[in-house]
């Protein structure tokens, strides 16, 4: 392994400069490290994996970067706090994570390699693959939405992942866009699922930590029946969850928002999102009206009708936006081509609107001002909002047709049900 003088990275023994300040790297072991912050650099921990420099601090633990020197490998160590390690529950959540990210060996998740107890510095530590990017959540507060074909490619990449974990009857729990690892390719992103530490064993022989009624995850892309903490839940919390965060990479906010988490669960129980392409209205990328109805069915409050998997979720994603194939496809595609994809399906659809009916002029509006042709309405919707001044607009079933269907249920079962509906 090379290092750099400067700031301590470590990279690969081909590399020769430091991307991060340009300075030439040495051999690792021409470069002692050492931190008057934090003792832990320098050390080897469990006689094999060598701290060379803080990466992160999070609530359950401070990350380092490390060099295994079994391997010779760059590695991730978080070592778990103090509080965390003496938590019998918190510390079985980590083994836990250890011991199912080694049954989901893919590509598009993150390689957990070891789970240790360090007893000369008494700390307990998760070893993981290195990686260089950053979170989906970074991303999000610096560019605030993502262009369409970065999206695609990377909800590809995070459902093949998925698939994986949902085909052993693991369910996520927590996705969000901290857990999602943007490390950048010639090609586009490659993405890698994170933390496995909240995962729901659906499998029979599974162990319970959590107690009936507990709800785990984070508020912002929790599923209903999450949210209720119901035992019942499967893999479509997280066909809500990545639709959550579709939805937020979009809009460049949360489907549901609140002050506090009660007030968010509250939202999410109880109120419906603002559909997309009124929310992300003058946005800097277009936003299918065929956006609205995959959003709508990937957050719909009822898992029996919600969209069944994260790959179907993705699929109508792509294809709200023109593209052919699936998520399989899109995963590997490069980002540019998929750029130009979504743009000739884009133009596809303008074209196609306008040779069905190039000079067609709106009906005569009653006095009411309501359109009595929907039908006109929805032919003239255009698939891409922003791509014509005419823009698709849900509608309730009309006043008269309400009236006809409370006047017969009030025939057959009285005057008492009149009252209900009023009421």
């Amino acid at each position: 392994m090379k290092s750099c003088r400067a700031c301590q990275r470590t990279y690969p023994d081909d590399a020769g400069f430091c991307p991060a300040d340009g300075s030439e790297l040495v051999s690792a072991t021409m470069v002692p490290v050492a931190s008057d912050d934090d003792p832990r650099v320098g050390q080897r921990l469990c006689g094999r994996y060598e701290i060379r420099r803080v990466v992160a601090d999070g609530g359950m633990g401070r990350v380092y970067e490390g060099i295994d020197r079994e391997t010779n490998t760059r590695v991730a160590v978080k070592v778990l706090h103090d509080a965390v390690a003496r938590d019998e529950v918190a510390l079985a959540r980590f083994k836990r994570e250890y011991e199912i990210s080694a049954q989901l060996q893919h590509d598009h998740i993150v390689k957990v390699l070891d789970f240790q107890h360090d007893l000369v510095f008494s700390l307990w530590l998760l070893v993981m693959e290195f990686l260089d990017g950053e979170e989906l959540r970074v991303v999000l507060k610096r560019e605030k939405v993502i262009a369409p074909e970065r999206l695609v490619r990377m909800l590809s990449q995070v459902a093949l992942g998925l698939d994986v974990a949902h085909g052993r009857k693991f369910v996520h729990r927590d996705l969000k866009p901290d857990n999602l690892f943007l490390c950048g390719t010639r090609e586009g992103d490659d993405v890698k699922v994170l933390d496995f530490g909240s995962v729901k064993d659906k499998n029979a022989d599974a162990k319970k930590l959590t107690v009936m009624g507990t709800a785990i995850g984070s508020p912002y892309y929790m599923a209903p029946e999450q949210a209720q903490g119901l035992d019942t839940l499967d893999a479509r919390a997280d066909v809500f969850a990545l639709a959550a965060i579709t939805y937020e990479c979009v809009v460049g906010t949360v489907p549901f928002v609140g002050s506090n988490g009660p007030s968010i669960l509250l939202a999410i129980l109880t109120k419906d999102p603002v559909a997309p392409s009124i929310a992300a209205k003058g946005s800097k990328w277009p936003v299918p009206a065929k956006f609205d109805d995959v959003m709508e069915e990937g957050l719909v409050k009822n898992p029996n009708i919600r969209t069944p998997s994260v790959g179907a979720l993705v699929d109508a994603v792509g294809r709200a936006y023109g593209l052919e194939g699936d998520h399989r496809v899109w995963a590997v595609t490069p980002q540019a081509t998929l750029a130009a994809d979504i743009e000739a399906g884009r133009s596809r659809v303008v074209q196609a609107a306008a040779v069905a009916d190039p000079f067609a002029t709106p009906p005569a509006q009653p006095s009411g001002g309501k359109s009595m042709d929907r039908a006109f309405e929805e032919m003239r919707a255009q698939e891409f909002a922003g791509s014509d001044d005419v823009v698709p607009v849900r509608k309730g079933p009309p006043t008269w047709l309400l009236v006809v269907v409370i006047a017969v249920v009030a025939l057959g079962l009285g005057g008492g049900a009149v009252l209900l509906l009023a009421r």
